[in-house]
């Protein structure tokens, strides 16, 4: 008696955390597994899963529940957070397993359900008309009402922390973890590191908007390439006036902005209204004022 005492294990509630935890890994999972299930019909006709995906999905699921639930008394995701379900029901405070029909309502809670939500409006889409829409509509309602009620589960787990799901709390099942838990020790290195790049990120948005790209890259330009240091030919061009000093193109409706070199009218009009500081990329002049060039260049002097 002794002996059988001490060989059982103590309980430790769980986190409310670690139990929502759970829950995602065990939907990563699902979607993993369907994911690579579905990859391997890729060479098959379009459609092929179509008519009999529900039954599929629950296939599936129900290989998951037998090596999961029905023989470690956990899911997935509460197997790697060092989680798994308690019979409630048992008035000792000790671990006690999940009963066999605890195991098999929960796979029709879950899997059974499931395959209904999915399956219940095929099942009476052969109906009569008018009973069909009455049947939708307590179909409808009936899901509302779940729904309404794992909201009010899982405001209700948000205060007292057992029972994350309507099922758990239908069934009497609780987590609880598998061995006692150590202290948690934080390091605090890798969270000083995230909020240093997370404040330098958020500095970078707040400061990019106010840099004026177009005027720094003219200004770089200006200095790279100084009016001193162009060629004859383009010294040529630039005095003619055959050539913008933004788009190096035949300029279109000539203008310039008081220095000897000229711009197509779109082109310094679009830039001095992106930047009221704007200066010639050539010799560096702001701009005093916008006039088209007094003379026309025709094409033919070319």
């Amino acid at each position: 008696m002794a002996s059988s005492t001490g060989n059982e294990k103590s309980v430790n509630p769980v986190l409310r955390i670690s139990q929502l935890d759970a829950l995602e890994l065990n939907k990563a999972l699902e979607q993993l597994v369907w994911s690579q299930f579905t990859s391997c019909f890729h060479g098959f006709k379009p459609g092929v899963l179509a008519n009999f995906e529900p039954e599929v999905k629950a296939f599936l699921w129900l290989i998951l529940w037998r090596f999961t639930i029905y023989s470690k008394n956990a899911t997935v995701g509460q197997a790697i957070l060092n989680i798994q379900y308690k019979n409630n029901l048992s008035q000792t405070e000790k671990y006690q397993p999940l009963s066999k029909h605890q195991k098999l309502w929960y796979l029709i809670f879950t899997v059974g359900g499931r395959w209904l939500e999915e399956r219940c409006f095929d099942l009476f889409s052969n109906r009569q008309l008018q009973s069909s829409c009455k049947i939708n509509r307590y179909i409808n309602f009936g899901a509302g009402l779940l729904k309404f009620c794992g909201l009010v589960n899982f405001l209700i787990f948000l205060q007292k922390g057992t029972f994350a799901t309507l099922t758990e709390r239908i069934l009497g099942i609780r987590s609880v973890f598998c061995k006692p838990q150590g202290v948690r020790q934080v390091g605090f290195e890798y969270m000083n590191r995230e909020l240093l790049w997370h404040g330098f990120a958020e500095f970078l948005i707040y400061l990019l908007p106010l840099i004026n790209a177009q005027k720094l890259k003219l200004k770089l330009s200006s200095w790279c390439l100084p009016i001193a240091g162009l060629s004859n030919s383009e010294n040529t061009l630039a005095d003619h006036c055959k050539e913008c000093s933004l788009c190096g193109e035949w300029p279109t409706m000539p203008h310039t902005i008081g220095c000897s070199h000229v711009f197509c009218y779109f082109c310094i009009k679009s830039n001095y209204l992106s930047d009221m500081y704007f200066t010639c990329p050539k010799c560096g002049s702001e701009v005093h004022s916008l006039q088209p060039l007094k003379y026309k260049i025709e094409m033919t002097e070319l």
